[in-house]
């Protein structure tokens, strides 16, 4: 699965590898299988890669895999920057979220009556 998936980013020799994506097994391929989850190593330019490089030192933030494609006989994986919520906004989403429940609860009831 591609949300259990991460990437990481190495300056020395330029690479960025993904970890974790699970890749099933082609049948037609006979003996000369891959190992579904085994670390895979993405093309990109050696700028593209200090660049990335650069945004992951600094604090809370993590490149993740987004999506899997093929375009022209070639898997594309779209990578993206995250950014980790903080704690201010974990209470924020957890209020919203309970918000949200009570709302549902209360139709629930009125809807049983």
């Amino acid at each position: 699965s591609i949300a259990e998936g991460y990437v990481t980013v190495r300056e020395e020799p330029p690479s960025i590898q993904v970890h974790g994506i699970n890749i099933g097994i082609y049948q037609p391929a006979g003996n000369l299988q891959h190992h579904p989850t085994r670390t895979r190593k993405l093309l990109a330019h050696k700028r593209e890669i200090k660049r990335l490089s650069r945004e992951v030192q600094q604090k809370g933030v993590t490149i993740v895999p987004l999506k899997l494609y093929f375009k022209n006989g070639y898997a594309k994986l779209l990578i993206g920057l995250a950014i980790g919520k903080q704690r201010g906004d974990k209470r924020q989403s957890i209020k919203e979220r309970e918000m949200r429940r009570d709302m549902d609860r209360a139709m629930a009831r009125k809807v049983l009556r």
